[in-house]
């Protein structure tokens, strides 16, 4: 089986989804220090796509056991 565990899944996604954070919270400062007016619905959308982007190609991306049985 190819499939990963669901506890590694879901650390992936978490991980994914933290990193996606940090990348929509870098777009709305930037965003803010050219003096473009941010809206809530933009900042949303700067935090909340990233995010969801990270969960799903963390998840997607999981590694699954680490063992390997040649045999």
């Amino acid at each position: 089986m190819s499939s990963s565990p669901p506890s590694t899944r879901t650390g992936a996604a978490l991980v994914g989804a933290l990193v996606g954070t940090a990348a929509g919270i870098l777009l709305v400062a930037v965003a803010g220090t050219f003096s473009i007016t941010v809206s809530g619905v933009f900042a949303g959308l700067a935090l909340g796509v990233p995010a969801v982007a990270g969960a799903v190609v963390g998840a997607a991306t999981a590694q699954g056991n680490t063992r390997s049985n040649p045999r």
